[in-house]
Formats: C-alpha cells, sequence, structure tokens
C-alpha cells in the first residue's frame, strides 16, 4: 500500500523531469503505472502506431458506478531553451512556483487527478465502484492514437467509463473561475487557386489566380457565420497563410494557396462548413476562370455536455476548495473531451492555464494542491452521493 497522503506537487515534479515531448514517452507513463500499480489499479498499457497510452482501473470492471478520469503527459516542444532561466525538465521550485515543460499543460493536472485517486481508494474504498484514469502520450500531437486509442480498446474489452473528468487548465486568469462543458468544433480548410503563368506586362496571356484568392478570402472572412448560440460564443474564422511562392515583379504566378481555420459552435457541424467553403470557392473559381482545389480536416465537432448532475457537482466542489463559483464556459481550443464525449458525459475542470506552451511554463504549487481538493471531493460526492 502506498503512503498516504499522496504528494501532488513531488509527483508534478517527478512527472516533469520525464522529457515526454510528443510522440516520446519519456518514462512518464512508466511513473505513472508503477504509482498506480502500488496502489491497486489494474494497469494497462494501451500503445498504438508507436504512441504510449495508460488505462488505469481500480475496482471492478462492472461495477456499479464508475468515475473516469482523462489526461496526458505528453508535453509540446521547449522551443529555444537559451530562453529558459531553468532547464525546461528541471521541475525547479522557487519562491512558491514551480516551473517547467508541462508545469501547467498538464502535468500538474494529471499529479492532482492521480493522487486524489490513490488517496481516495486507498483511505475510502468505495463497495461497488470503479476509478479509472485513462492517460495519453498523444494529446499535443496528432491524437489519432492517444485518447481515441484508449477509447477504442475500451470498448473492444468492455471498459466503461459512466462519467469523466479531463484535467486540462480551464481557468483563464483565478484558479477556480471556469469549467467547461464543452469545446467548439475546429475544422481547417487548404485552398489552391490555380491560373495560368504570365508576364506581369501582358496579363492578358495569363490568368492570374492572385485577384481570384483575394475576392474568395474576403468573402469567407467577411462572412457572419452566426450570432452565437446559447451556451457558445460566435464561431469565428481566421486566415492564417496566403502565399504565391513567387520572388519576382515581372511573373504572374501560376497558384495561390490560402489556409483558414474555423472554430464553430454547435449552429455549424463540419459537413456544412466544407459545403459552404465549397460553394464560394466554385463561385470565385467560375467568375475568375481558374482551377480549385480544396482539401478539409475537420479536427472535431462540436459538443455540450448540457448543465446538470455532473456539472453541478464540479461546479461545488470548485467553490468549496476555493471560494470561487466557477462559470460554465465552451471556450477555447480543443481537447480530448472531443473524443470523450462520444463515450460519456465529460466536464474539464483545472488549473490557470496561462503560461502553458511558453517559455518559463510554470504553476504556483499551491494550486496543484487546490486542484487535488477538487478532484478528491468531486470523487467523495460521486460515490457517496
Amino acid at each position: 500500500m502506498p503512503p498516504f497522503p499522496t504528494d501532488p506537487v513531488a509527483l508534478t515534479e517527478d512527472l516533469i523531469r520525464c522529457p515526454s515531448v510528443t510522440p516520446e514517452e519519456g518514462g512518464a507513463l512508466g511513473l505513472l503505472r508503477d504509482r498506480l500499480s502500488a496502489a491497486g489499479f489494474d494497469c494497462t498499457r494501451v500503445d498504438r502506431n508507436g504512441i504510449a497510452n495508460l488505462y488505469a482501473r481500480w475496482g471492478a470492471k462492472d461495477a456499479g458506478r464508475r468515475f473516469g478520469f482523462n489526461g496526458h503527459t505528453d508535453v509540446v516542444p521547449v522551443g529555444d531553451e537559451a530562453q529558459w532561466t531553468d532547464p525546461p525538465f528541471a521541475a525547479v521550485t522557487r519562491d512558491g512556483t514551480l516551473w517547467g515543460r508541462g508545469a501547467v499543460d498538464m502535468k500538474s493536472g494529471v499529479a492532482a487527478f492521480a493522487a486524489a485517486a490513490i488517496d481516495f481508494v486507498t483511505e475510502t474504498p468505495p463497495a461497488d465502484g470503479a476509478v479509472i484514469l485513462a492517460i495519453t502520450g498523444d494529446e499535443e500531437g496528432d491524437a489519432v492514437d492517444g485518447t481515441r486509442a484508449l477509447l477504442d480498446w475500451m470498448e473492444e474489452t468492455d471498459e466503461a467509463m459512466d462519467v469523466c473528468l479531463v484535467g486540462e487548465p480551464t481557468c483563464p486568469e483565478t484558479m477556480g473561475e471556469m469549467i467547461k462543458i464543452g469545446r467548439r468544433g475546429s475544422l481547417s480548410a487548404w485552398i489552391t487557386l490555380t491560373g495560368v503563368q504570365g508576364h506581369s506586362a501582358y496579363p492578358h496571356r495569363a490568368v492570374n489566380p492572385l485577384p481570384a484568392m483575394a475576392r474568395l478570402i474576403d468573402r469567407l472572412s467577411s462572412h457572419d457565420l452566426d450570432r452565437g448560440t446559447e451556451h457558445f460564443d460566435p464561431s469565428t474564422l481566421a486566415v492564417v497563410t496566403i502565399d504565391t511562392g513567387n520572388p519576382t515583379t515581372n511573373v504572374i504566378p501560376a497558384s495561390c494557396r490560402a489556409t483558414v481555420n474555423i472554430r464553430y459552435n454547435d449552429a455549424h457541424s463540419g459537413q456544412s462548413l466544407t459545403e459552404w467553403l465549397r460553394g464560394a470557392l466554385d463561385l470565385v473559381a467560375e467568375q475568375f476562370g481558374v482551377k480549385a482545389e480544396m482539401t478539409v480536416k475537420n479536427s472535431g465537432e462540436s459538443f455540450l455536455t448540457p448543465p446538470g448532475d455532473l456539472s453541478d457537482m464540479v461546479v461545488r466542489a470548485v467553490e468549496a476548495e476555493t471560494g470561487v463559483r466557477p462559470v460554465m464556459s465552451t471556450s477555447g481550443g480543443t481537447s480530448d473531451a472531443r473524443f470523450v464525449k462520444d463515450h460519456c458525459p465529460v466536464v474539464e475542470v483545472g488549473l490557470v492555464g496561462q503560461s502553458m506552451h511558453q517559455v518559463n511554463e510554470h504553476v504556483e504549487v499551491a494550486q496543484i494542491g487546490q486542484l487535488k481538493a477538487i478532484y478528491a471531493r468531486i470523487l467523495r460526492d460521486y460515490f457517496n452521493g
């Protein structure tokens, strides 16, 4: 039996010292497997296509109530290491702050829910309950063989969660101010318009794709997708690049490329937005006499876990431990909750995320303890009614 209580700060430090830059496991999941196994969790590596994932369950597979946590131990690259005050994987604690890559996103979140789960099943094991941790090493990458692989394996082996918390950072500035009950969808489109190359002094002998692209981008970026819905802000379209690769002034290029990203709410779907983009593209292509091509990647549909028992329980726990009543939000980017929502109701609650992905990523040590306390209270409330 592991020592009690489990220190989430020390566990966070140990995880930061594992250089688990996507797609490297870096020892992080092995560390968690050892700690969880010692506490009586049945641990299974669910690796797929070179990506490491860990499934840990305490309690019976067919328990009457099954509470799950989801998170990731992979981190983004450190960037220019010379810009870091301390080595990015040294896990230096100074003046109440822990520094290192993954301190916020999201090794502290994983450590907090692992520590809460270990202490809960050690001190007050539920009579007919299961506590499940589904942890991936592929959230910051393509996210194809991470949480998706875990969920696929769970379906194949009749493993299941009844509800799930994702430990991503959810608070913009103040600990406890926000939880996520949904996320916007994300769709990217790569557009190429092709005309006929020619001399800029003889434009009538060429078909210039640039005016066509300018017209298309203006139409797309000035279009009002929606005014928002009950639980979502208005959808947005961002033009992220326009490029011709033309270094000269006396050549009309043959092609022009652009990329747009749409963050969309529940008024749309990936299919409806793709059809809208295709319609606008075909119209401009016909008007300007250019050839149009488009490749679309839909990273995830928008989703919502309607306010109810799960979100209310999370709100009460956050307020009890922080003194702040969180708002229920669907803002921000995507997370692996977009996959979990197809398996069971899911809510996200975590730390302040201001420094995630930055040089000198850091977290206040006190927040890690608060987050463990929030997760522990949620476990008690869920299993004790």
